[in-house]
């Protein structure tokens, strides 16, 4: 009697990357987390564990025993492994001060940082989101300690430095640029200009947490196409589907999987051929920890539930892959 295949397998088959991002306590102390993840995904992310905050415990010393169990764990299964990420406004240690460096002493923190970080994981991490989130949502770029102290040009050296010690595919990530959009617009012309000067910048990643109102999977498709244009390769990167708090349709299973079908369906039309979801299953997802989030959106949009059932959203993401 042949076995039902996974989404893994269905996935494998047609080329294609579906992802999630791990925890590495769940993977560590829950089966059905690791079965689940080993099983049903060929691509993984750390959710947290390589941002510099939970690396840096202190100021001259790294703690990589985290990130190494995700990363290990990919490299095991034979999964792609996707490296978040190196430059973020967020998730810095609590110990840093920026006004503890001049903005030379930051540049070589920065670049320090980089090169221990992407040059640890070069032979086992395929892609690294380098910078994550540098531009607001009005489309300008974002003040953080980083361009105060170093102004645009952190950027470009950021994907620079990362050049110099890793082979791997090396990415801009961002938030709210999903469809043509004011952001993307931006987001559009900042890359652009980046390329044109030279910076190794291989690809974008759309984040496409679909909270509350879901960008239009048409327009989704049109934004991949422009950014493929350009000659980047183009991600869905941390993908999540939920409703405004008391506001769920009475089919939101239903709903929800059309939803990820058409993403799945636009993607793989316009030339993408990576999805990540932002969790495992429901229990993990962000969205439960989250207290601002979690009391603004429901907490149940991923593609398995808390007890690891598969749901709609999963037999549409299954489908949505098969039929091609």
């Amino acid at each position: 009697m042949a076995t039902e295949s996974t989404l893994r397998t269905v996935a494998d088959s047609n080329e294609f990357r579906i992802g999630a991002a791990l925890d590495p306590d769940a993977l560590r102390v829950d089966p059905s987390y690791w079965k689940t993840a080993k099983n049903e995904f060929n691509a993984v992310t750390p959710e947290n564990a390589l941002k510099m905050g939970p690396l840096r415990p202190s100021r001259h010393t790294y703690d990589f025993a985290d990130a190494d169990a995700i990363v290990n764990f990919g490299v095991e299964h034979d999964m792609y492994v996707r490296g978040h990420t190196l430059v973020w406004h967020n998730q810095k240690p609590g110990w840093f001060q920026a006004w503890d460096y001049t903005p030379d002493q930051l540049r070589t923190f920065l670049r320090d940082h980089i090169h221990t970080v992407a040059g640890r994981y070069r032979a086992k991490i395929d892609a690294w989101d380098v910078v994550n989130e540098a531009v607001a949502d009005d489309g300008s770029l974002r003040e953080t300690v980083w361009s105060d102290a170093l102004g645009e040009d952190y950027l470009a050296d950021a994907f620079r430095w990362a050049d110099e010690v890793t082979d791997a595919d090396l990415y801009y990530n961002d938030y709210g640029a999903d469809e043509v959009n004011q952001k993307s617009d931006a987001i559009y012309d900042l890359l652009e200009d980046l390329l044109a000067d030279g910076v190794p910048i291989d690809g974008v990643g759309l984040q496409l947490h679909a909270l509350g109102d879901h960008p239009d999977p048409e327009s989704i498709a049109e934004n991949i196409e422009r950014f493929r244009d350009l000659g980047l390769d183009v991600q869905i990167t941390e993908m999540d589907v939920a409703f405004h708090a008391g506001e769920a349709p009475a089919d939101a299973d239903e709903v929800q999987a059309d939803y990820y079908r058409e993403v799945v369906e636009a993607c793989r039309d316009a030339g993408c051929d990576t999805l990540v979801t932002w969790g495992v299953h429901d229990g993990s997802s962000w969205l439960r920890s989250f207290k601002d989030f979690g009391e603004r959106y429901t907490g149940d949009p991923l593609l398995f539930d808390d007890r690891y059932d598969e749901k709609p959203a999963y037999d549409a993401v299954k489908a949505a892959l098969a039929e091609r």
